[in-house]
């Protein structure tokens, strides 16, 4: 699986970070890092929280 965010609609609310912190994290000006574009498919349920929730859609679940 492949995570890409879009920084257009990304507002910083740290929603996945808080479902994938192994994955994600906001910075002090709220922009979204992805940590670990391809992460390993035990995180896979906690990265699909993670897009599922995101308030703005900014992030997309693709599989490799």
């Amino acid at each position: 699986m492949r995570i890409d965010v879009d920084l257009d609609l990304c507002q910083g609310h740290g929603v996945c970070q808080s479902e994938a912190p192994q994955v994600f994290r906001v910075s002090d000006d709220n922009v979204v890092e992805i940590l670990d574009p391809n992460p390993p498919e035990d995180l896979r349920r906690n990265v699909e929280e993670a897009v599922k929730n995101c308030p703005t859609q900014a992030l997309t679940l693709t599989e490799d």
